[in-house]
């Protein structure tokens, strides 16, 4: 399939993200947890920097994601058969993301973790 120009482009990588968020239980998950993580960085009053962060770790997540259920989709593809080989790929495209999701936690805890810890101690 070969685009004919920039915005033909755009236009099929907006469908694969919106296929993404429409599809994959997952990513609506991720989606819900990331309007959380910005919702909590709004009411905390984040800085540049940690803004920076936290949307590099939403990205990243979601980026994940979307590799995760292209690989997923590519496997499906080329097999409906049970397959060792198959199967590593789609366990490790999970690992992949789950990766991801384990870093954003720890970039999440780095960065929110002073706020908690000042609305426990009432500052």
């Amino acid at each position: 399939m070969r685009t004919k120009n920039l915005g033909e482009s755009f236009y099929h990588a907006i469908a694969g993200v919106l296929y993404s968020f429409i599809s994959q239980r997952n990513m609506k998950v991720h989606a819900l947890a990331a309007i959380i993580v910005v919702i909590s960085g709004l009411v905390c009053g984040l800085n540049r920097m940690e803004w920076g962060l936290v949307v590099v770790a939403i990205f990243m997540v979601l980026t994940a994601e979307t590799m995760n259920t292209a690989i997923e989709k590519t496997v499906d593809l080329i097999t409906d058969e049970f397959h060792p080989l198959a199967k590593k790929a789609k366990n490790l495209a999970a690992g992949a993301t789950l990766l991801a999701a384990v870093g954003a936690v720890i970039l999440g805890i780095i960065v929110f973790g002073p706020y908690l810890m000042g609305l426990l101690r009432g500052n």
